[in-house]
């Protein structure tokens, strides 16, 4: 009796897991099974898309913490003279509340170097491939879990929520 109880409590967890799995997973937050990365030409600052496969993880946080990985670690050198983050640069965090996604790099972003152009750029297409995700409407960067006023440029102010509109 109560090996049976047992099997049928293991049987249980296992029809619930399976239950919720293909659930969660035929119900993605972000549907398709790809997403666009977006990269600056260094040329002449036009938005160049990527696009990127997806794994089987479709949460928003996931999907927007793998894009945002995208962006920073840049692009296949097919893509041509783009822009790029400073070597090193990682993402450390990513969330996503209200429309508003809260990326956290680390503190090599802070090493940037080429001036206006380039501080713009890189955050052009951070920003432009945070908000092609579904919910976003914004992206707000921190540096090290603190919201900076600019970059040591100071090309470019980072210590309110970027958008499209803001190039």
């Amino acid at each position: 009796m109560r090996i049976a109880r047992l099997l049928l409590g293991i049987a249980l967890v296992i029809i619930v897991a399976v239950v919720v799995h293909r659930w969660f997973f035929s119900h993605p937050e972000v549907p398709g099974s790809q997403i666009t990365v977006y990269y600056v030409r260094a040329t002449d600052e036009s938005v160049v898309p990527w696009p990127v496969s997806l794994g089987p993880a479709r949460d928003l946080k996931s999907v927007a913490f793998y894009a945002a990985t995208q962006c920073v670690a840049g692009p296949p050198s097919t893509i041509g003279d783009v822009v790029r983050f400073p070597q090193g640069t990682r993402v450390l965090s990513v969330t996503v509340a209200s429309g508003l996604a809260t990326v956290d790099l680390s503190k090599e972003v802070e090493s940037l170097v080429g001036g206006g152009l380039q501080e713009s750029a890189e955050f052009k297409a951070l920003t432009w491939t945070m908000t092609a995700l579904p919910k976003i409407r914004s992206l707000q960067v921190l540096v090290e879990g603190r919201r900076l006023p600019t970059l040591p440029g100071g090309h470019l102010e980072i210590d309110e929520p970027l958008l499209r509109t803001s190039w």
